[in-house]
C-alpha cells in the first residue's frame, strides 16, 4: 500500500515513553533543586533518539549548538553593552544578531558539527533578545548550557537503560512466561 494512502495510526512506542521519562526525570530533579527545568527538558527531548547512536547525534547537536550559540551570544551581548549600556534591544542589536549568526555557523562548520546550527541559533537569539541585565547575561548563558547538558545526559542514560535490546529481552521473557 502506498505510504501516503495509509491511514493514520496512533502509536505510543518505546521512543515516546523514553522521551517522556527523560523530560519528567529532569523536571523532578529540577523541582527538588528549585530551578526552572525548561532547558533541561528541552535538552532531554532533543537528546532522545531511537537508539544510542541517534541519541548521541541528536543530543550532541543540541549540546554543541547551545555551547557555541551561548558563547557567541555572551561575547556579542557584552559588545552590545558598550553601545547600549541598558541592554535594551534597539535597532543596533540587528548587526550583532547578523554577525552572531554568521560566526555561529562558521564555528559549527569549523568543528564539523553542522547539526549544531539550529540549536545554536536558538540560544544565540534567546541571549541577545531576552537579556537586558548587564549583570545577569553570563550566569544566564552558562546556566542554559548546564541545563541543556543535564537534559542530554538524562536522555542518554534513559536510552541506555531502556535500550531496544534490553526492552526486547524483557518483553520476550514476559511473553515466554505467559506461554505466547
Amino acid at each position: 500500500m502506498n505510504k501516503t494512502k495509509e491511514k493514520f495510526r496512533l502509536r505510543v512506542g518505546m521512543r515516546n515513553i523514553k522521551t517522556a521519562v527523560s523530560a519528567t526525570l529532569c523536571a523532578i530533579v529540577y523541582l527538588f533543586i528549585d530551578r526552572n527545568p525548561t532547558f533541561a527538558c528541552i535538552g532531554a527531548i532533543f537528546g532522545m533518539g531511537s537508539d544510542m547512536e541517534n541519541s548521541w547525534l541528536n543530543g550532541g547537536n543540541r549540546l554543541f549548538g547551545t555551547i557555541i550559540g551561548g558563547f557567541v551570544g555572551m561575547i556579542l551581548f557584552r559588545l552590545y553593552l558598550i553601545f547600549e549600556p541598558s541592554g535594551e534591544v534597539t535597532l543596533l542589536m540587528m548587526p550583532f544578531l547578523f554577525v552572531g549568526v554568521v560566526v555561529m555557523i562558521i564555528a559549527c562548520q569549523f568543528f564539523r558539527w553542522p547539526g549544531g546550527i539550529q540549536p545554536g541559533g536558538v540560544i544565540l537569539s534567546i541571549i541577545l533578545f531576552t537579556q537586558n541585565d548587564a549583570a545577569a547575561y553570563i550566569p544566564y548563558s552558562l546556566n542554559r548550557m548546564l541545563d541543556t547538558a543535564v537534559g542530554v545526559i538524562v536522555a542518554l542514560l534513559v536510552n541506555l537503560v531502556f535500550s531496544k535490546e534490553r526492552t526486547d529481552r524483557v518483553f520476550s521473557v514476559i511473553k515466554g512466561r505467559r506461554g505466547e
